[in-house]
């Protein structure tokens, strides 16, 4: 079986055994977007820049308000979907379509939660900062809700997962490079449109070193994450 091969067989087996609890685990991932989707709008109203993932459809939405932060994000990781179809090619596995009704969710949730906290708009550096924290804490606790019941991967995810496959690189390795590029192309669209930097900041790297560290910590002492990865087995 070719690299790619086993690359689609591994995301084909997120669905694996314990099929007789699918309902219950599609239920958890989807409580994992809805949290993480809050989290991305809470960490951008907190004034500090956004998720590195988020960077681009949000400096995007910055220079065309006509297009709500959401929208972008939605046409952003489709493109992530047809990038996996390109590399994969025979073998992207149909189930990983379903990534679409995530993107869906995921996109609506955020403009959703943009609008709901439209009265949230901290001014000191301080309170900026504690949004940051929080909505990086809770990022990481959604990441674990949505991951543990193995069903399908996020686009972001899956994007990571088949180019490091398709370039035969780690995970992490290709993750860090990912989020880079993200930030960076940000950074010039940024500067092209704004003359300055606009939607990046201290909260953008806050929220590159914090979230997998908060993951790791829910993921040890978080034991109700257990009872929702056993459904899979």
């Amino acid at each position: 079986m070719s690299n790619h091969a086993d690359h689609a067989a591994r995301i084909e087996s997120v669905g694996g055994n314990g099929a007789n609890h699918l309902p219950a685990r599609y239920a958890c991932l989807a409580v994992g977007v809805v949290i993480n989707s809050f989290a991305v709008a809470l960490i951008t109203k907190s004034a500090l820049g956004t998720s590195p993932i988020s960077s681009l459809p949000y400096v995007l939405s910055l220079a065309f308000p006509a297009f709500s932060f959401g929208l972008l994000t939605f046409i952003f990781n489709t493109a992530l979907i047809v990038l996996q179809i390109a590399l994969l090619r025979r073998d992207f596995q149909p189930v990983q379509l379903l990534q679409m009704v995530v993107n869906v969710v995921f996109s609506w949730v955020i403009d959703a939660s943009m609008a709901l906290l439209a009265g949230f708009n901290p001014s000191g550096v301080a309170s900026q900062l504690l949004g940051v924290i929080a909505g990086c804490a809770i990022l990481a606790f959604g990441i674990c809700i949505e991951v543990a019941p193995q069903v399908v991967v996020v686009p972001g995810e899956g994007a990571v997962r088949t180019i490091a496959a398709v370039t035969q690189k780690r995970f992490g390795t290709v993750k860090v490079l990912f989020d880079a590029t993200l930030v960076a192309t940000a950074l010039v669209l940024s500067f092209l449109f704004f003359g300055g930097i606009q939607g990046l900041g201290a909260g953008t790297i806050v929220s590159a070193l914090l979230v997998g560290r908060l993951c790791n910590l829910f993921n040890t002492y978080f034991t109700p994450l257990d009872k929702i990865r056993a459904l899979s087995r």
